[in-house]
Order: structure tokens, then C-alpha cells, then sequence
């Protein structure tokens, strides 16, 4: 299944284009809540579940959750908040199907239930949990009982990721969640992704086609997005035709950092990789460098002229540079060249007082990837103005004309034209000093490779995280680039998310 995100609303469309294809909305909610039990049964064995089912058709997701797990042997429990005869449309009619009882959302329906079903609210929820639902949610959190969410948690919402009364607010902390035909943003996104657990999309009877009438721009980056345009070495290739990609070094005590980015670039397969050094750092950094060369250059100038050379097809600037007008000077030197940029780190925050004045620089094709302090500083007040991580990135790459990747947990690349896509693979332990210049060179290391800003930014993202899971906890910069022939070597070979 492809790895499209979409917006409530869109699975709302996405629901309207079934029905008007011959798949009823009925048929759809009795696919869903079969999906659930499938789910259910595939992890536990049977037991007593209690099922929580709203009013709406989340509820009746859980009517039918419940009597497919009922003939399966499962002694089920059916909690309803309000009453059937409140029930409408497919909900009343997935109810009355449900030949057993229920009772009302109360605290004891958790009692002796080992596993529950929390099928209350959906992804449209507009409001703070209240009342029964409330109480219920705020139980269930404290005990140890896991918890399959349908759709997407209790109190969760659907488009901006967190609990809808708030960051901190209540929402159902689900071991499970099962969702239906596409991901949605919350699915993917900070801090909702945590609430959510292990996620599974079910297949409910809505086509693919579906995705022309809601035509969404946001994906989960996976290989899929971008294996199909890897530059894999080819059997006649050189190193000449892999490209060469500069990074451009601090001053003498600051120069790790690019290192680190040109190991980066040359392990992700840069045919040639340079360190451009001002003359105090050459000393140290020829020391310290094999298969990477050595470029001196003198001030801004310098840098220009060395970059004159066509062949030098991707900069990466930033790591351990400094904040100050020489840096500024230096990222106007890259931008005024026709070679991919990536501009990283202090390339970044040397713009903080004046971000116009690198906006007014920047073209096509150029990254920025920033942090959160790097971008709030280039792109101010932009993060709280916005609904979400993915809004915001999307209006940072329209405004710096660029591809934007915003890292952290749930990086963000989003391009000009509103083309976004959530890395979701990274693991805790890659938050560690100098990741962030690897990541740097590995883009850099793609861009002279030949790929697109934003095809080399995300398998650039991908790549990282799929390095630092592969190596484990313990992880420091330094063994990024060396587990990275491992992660290329399973792409190459069939990476099962890369079919």
C-alpha cells in the first residue's frame, strides 16, 4: 500500500467516492470493524474485551469490532455512551445487528477486561473530551490495560496530531491503532504518533482511485517515494559521473563537523568529496581525511573561485562555520553558483537578524535543514502560527523558495510547490552530536549524485534513520556513515518497505 497522508476531510471524500462507486458506507463500516477484530485476533488470544463505542460511526466500527470478536469465541463487554435508541444511519444499523446487550461508558466496564477497544470518538472530533468519556479515558490511561484504538485514539485529533483540548490534553494512550485505507496526519506526527502505538492501515473496500478525487500532496517517506530515481552505480559509471561534493569547512578548532558531513557524502556514493578549508584548518584536516581531498581557500573570494569549477556539482555548508557576516558572505559565495546547496546549522543562524537577506538568495536546488532553534530563528513565530509541524514546513519552503527539512522525531520535507513528506524511521538514539552534519552530507552526497532537492532530501532522511536503527543504541556520529553500505546493500537488494 502506497504511503499517501491525508486529512480528515479527505477521508471523509475519499468515503464519498466509494459509495458513489458502488461500496456502501455500510459495507465500508462493517470492513473496518472486521479489520479491527482481524487485528485484535492476529495479537491476542481470546479473552474478555471490553468494547467502548461512541454514538457516532466510530461506534458503530466498534458494534461490528464486537460481534465479529463474539464469533470468535471472545466474551465480549459492550459499553455505549448515551443510549442506541440515539443511535443513526449506520451506527443504528451495526447496533441493532449486535444481537447482545450493552451498558453505559462507566469506570467497571473495565473491571477483569484485560484488553479494550476504544471505538468512542474518531479522527473529526472538534472537542475536549467530557463527562463519561472523560472519565473513562482518564482511567484507562492509568491502568496497565492495552488499548486498540479505531481510527485513531480517543480525543486525538486527526489533522493537528495532539489531543484536541491542547498539548498535554487527555486522549486515549493506545497500544494499537487501526486505521483505514490511508494514514492521517496524526498518525505520523509528533506527539500523536506516540498515542497512537503500533499502527496498522486495513484495507476497507476503498480504491486507490479514490486518491485522484482527493488529490493530496503529503506522504510518509518511504523507499517507495524515491528508489525508482536512486542513482545506483552503473556498470560503465566513474567516478567522474557520480559528482563531487564540496563541504566547506570551519576555522581550525571547529572542523569535526565537516568532516563528519563529508564522510557522509562519500559513504552515500559522491563519486569525489572535498573539504574546502581555510588555510588555518588545512593542516588538520589533511591529517584526518584519506579519500576525502583537501581544497584551501581564502575568504570569500576564495571560496567563489574554487566553486567556478562546474564540476564541483553540490555544496554543503554550515557545520561548525561560525555565526557572523563571514559565514553570510560565504553561503551568498555557494548560492551565486549553479551547484546544489545544502545549507546547514550556521549557515542557518548567521541570517537570524536579516532572514530576507538570505531568502533573497535562495533558489532551485537548495535544501535548508534546519532544527527546531535553527528554523524558529530564520522562519520566526512561523511553528506557532501553524496547526501543525507538516503546515509549517509547507510555508517555510513557499516563503525560502526551497526544499525545507525540519528534523526531529517526525522530520518534515516539504518543497515550494506544497509537496510534503513525514520521516518517521528514526530512532531516540540518533539525537546525538553531529548526526545532523552526517544527515548534511548525505543529502549534499545525493544532490551531486544527480537527484532532486526533494527526492535527495528524503531519502537522505530515510537513509539516516535507517542507519542509526540498524546500528542500535550507543550510537554516535561517527558510525552513521559506516552503517550506511549495510542500509544501501538491503535497498539495493529488495528493502521490503522499498517494494
Amino acid at each position: 500500500m502506497a504511503a499517501e497522508l491525508l486529512t480528515v476531510a479527505q477521508c471523509y471524500e475519499a468515503d464519498r467516492f466509494a459509495a458513489a462507486n458502488g461500496v456502501t458506507t455500510l459495507t465500508l463500516m462493517e470492513n473496518a470493524g472486521r479489520a479491527v477484530a482481524d487485528a485484535v485476533a492476529a495479537r491476542w488470544a481470546p479473552c474478555t474485551v471490553a468494547v467502548l463505542c461512541g454514538r457516532g460511526n466510530n461506534g458503530g466500527d466498534g458494534f461490528v469490532a464486537a460481534r465479529h470478536l463474539r464469533e470468535r469465541g471472545w466474551d465480549v463487554r459492550l459499553a455505549l455512551l448515551g443510549r442506541r435508541d440515539s443511535l443513526e444511519g449506520d451506527a443504528a444499523e451495526m447496533a441493532r445487528r449486535w444481537e447482545r446487550g450493552d451498558e453505559p461508558v462507566a469506570s467497571n466496564v473495565l473491571d477483569d477486561a484485560p484488553l479494550v477497544i476504544d471505538a468512542l470518538f474518531g479522527a473529526g472530533l472538534s472537542r475536549p473530551l467530557d463527562g463519561a468519556a472523560k472519565d473513562i479515558v482518564a482511567k484507562l490511561n492509568g491502568s496497565r490495560i492495552p488499548v486498540v484504538a479505531v481510527d485513531v485514539p480517543s480525543g486525538l485529533h486527526g489533522d493537528l496530531a495532539r489531543p484536541v483540548e491542547g498539548e498535554g490534553g487527555l486522549c486515549v494512550q493506545a497500544a494499537l491503532t487501526v486505521t483505514f485505507f490511508r494514514k492521517k496526519q496524526a498518525h505520523v506526527l509528533m506527539p500523536g504518533r506516540l498515542k497512537c502505538g503500533e499502527i496498522v492501515v486495513a484495507d476497507i473496500g476503498i480504491a486507490d482511485a479514490a486518491l485522484a478525487t482527493v488529490k493530496t500532496t503529503m506522504c510518509e517517506n518511504t523507499p517507495a517515494l524515491w528508489t525508482a530515481n536512486y542513482p545506483w552505480p552503473r556498470a560503465q559509471a566513474n567516478k567522474y559521473g557520480r559528482g563531487h561534493c564540496v563541504v566547506v569547512s570551519g576555522p581550525a578548532h571547529a572542523t569535526g563537523a565537516a568532516r563528519l558531513a563529508a564522510r557522509g557524502a562519500l559513504r552515500v556514493g559522491a563519486g569525489l568529496v572535498s573539504v574546502a578549508s581555510p588555510p588555518d584548518a588545512v593542516a588538520v584536516n589533511a591529517a584526518a581525511l584519506t579519500a576525502i581531498m583537501v581544497k584551501p581557500f581564502v575568504g570569500t573570494d576564495g571560496l567563489a573561485d574554487l566553486l567556478k569549477d562546474a564540476r564541483l556539482n553540490s555544496v554543503v555548508i554550515g557545520p561548525g562555520c561560525g555565526v557572523g557576516n563571514a559565514t553570510q558572505e560565504l553561503v551568498k559565495a555557494v548560492l551565486a553558483t549553479k551547484a546544489a546547496a545544502v545549507l546547514d546549522a550556521d549557515a542557518l543562524t548567521a541570517f537570524k537578524e536579516d532572514p530576507g537577506a538570505l531568502f533573497a538568495q535562495l533558489r532551485e536546488p537548495a535544501v535548508l535543514t534546519p532544527h527546531e532553534g535553527e528554523f524558529d530563528r530564520i522562519f520566526g513565530g512561523l511553528r506557532a502560527r501553524s496547526q501543525n509541524k507538516l503546515e509549517a514546513v509547507r510555508a517555510a519552503a513557499a516563503l525560502a523558495r526551497c526544499t525545507v527539512l525540519l528534523k526531529g522525531a517526525d522530520t518534515v520535507i516539504a518543497t515550494p510547490d506544497g509537496r510534503a513528506a513525514v520521516n518517521t524511521n528514526a530512532p531516540p538514539w540518533l539525537a546525538t552530536a553531529g548526526s545532523g552534519d552526517v544527515l548534511a552530507g548525505i543529502i549534499g552526497g545525493l544532490l551531486a549524485q544527480g537527484m532532486d532537492s526533494f527526492a535527495a532530501a528524503c531519502a537522505g532522511a530515510w537513509l539516516h534513520g535507517e542507519a542509526a536503527r540498524c546500528f542500535g543504541i550507543g550510537l554516535i556520529a561517527e558510525d552513521i556513515p559506516e552503517t550506511l553500505p549495510r542500509v544501501l546493500q538491503a535497498l539495493h537488494d529488495g528493502y521490503p518497505s522499498a517494494k
